[in-house]
């Protein structure tokens, strides 16, 4: 076995679009490629993508785009092939505890508060640590005082090591906020619970929309959800408004996942090779 090495570090999939070819490749690849073994030939690869209604040539362009990101390494295992760079499993992994795995807060849960003054000289890291942080589903207080779930610290730790700021940055443990108004009032400040209550919507009316087959179904159904836990917080009740859609969503996510799961896992293990 031959394998090439990765030119650049693997990103997270912040910027990829759910429904799109990017998408729904790294979609394909988070759920099926580990349990398979890690390596899956061209062949199928690009066979696979086609079930998902992605053409050859456009299948093609976006795996060497996942290439060039590091997610997948070049790997010949007597025919042309790719294999999960193993620097992306802890970020698989903890995809899969948010995807498939939601935690809603309580009042007696703890919180994390990441405070950080980053001088002008370094304002592309306090632009991506901003990014970051928001992408985890933390809030802002303030520009330079975020806060996330406790259970979310050490993902904000793993984003300060790798944007090499943590010398900048000052993590709080802390409990219930005492803002001077209601929390109801407060998260409405510090999340954008609008923003989030429209995409709980449009998640759920998707769900009319996905295909019959089950494997493009599945893999359509984990696309279009799984941003949404990343930039819902899972806030405790006692801070969110009335008919808050968040606990619809996960459970017709994990009514329909469980039903689909089995017979996508069928469809790709009679296939793969």
């Amino acid at each position: 076995m031959t394998s090439d090495i990765a030119p650049a570090p693997v990103l997270d999939d912040i910027d990829a679009r759910p429904g799109s070819i990017a998408s729904l490749l790294r979609t394909f690849i988070g759920v099926f490629l580990r349990p398979l073994g890690g390596w899956i030939s061209a062949a199928d690869l690009v066979a696979f993508a086609g079930d998902l209604g992605i053409d050859a040539a456009a299948a093609r362009t976006g795996i060497a785009r996942l290439k060039q990101k590091g997610l997948l390494l070049g790997a010949r295992e007597g025919q042309i092939g790719y294999r999960l760079n193993p620097a992306a499993i802890p970020m698989l992994e903890r995809g899969d505890r948010r995807i498939f795995e939601m935690q809603e807060m309580t009042d007696a849960d703890p919180w994390c508060l990441v405070s950080f003054s980053i001088p002008e000289s370094a304002r592309s890291v306090r632009h991506q640590l901003r990014r970051r942080l928001q992408w985890i589903g933390a809030g802002i207080v303030s520009p330079a005082l975020w806060i996330c779930p406790g259970h979310l610290q050490a993902e904000v730790e793993q984003i300060l090591d790798d944007l090499d700021a943590r010398r900048w940055a000052t993590l709080f443990p802390a409990s219930a906020p005492l803002p001077a108004g209601t929390l109801v009032d407060a998260a409405a400040q510090w999340w954008d619970l609008e923003a989030l209550r429209e995409e709980h919507l449009a998640f759920q009316n998707s769900l009319t929309t996905l295909p019959r087959e089950p494997f493009a179904a599945y893999v359509q159904l984990i696309d279009r959800w799984r941003v949404l836990p990343y930039t819902d917080p899972g806030l405790p009740p006692s801070m969110l408004p009335p008919g808050w859609p968040g606990r619809r969503s996960f459970d017709e996510f994990a009514r329909r996942s469980a039903e689909l799961a089995a017979p996508a896992w069928a469809h790709v293990r009679s296939r793969a090779s």
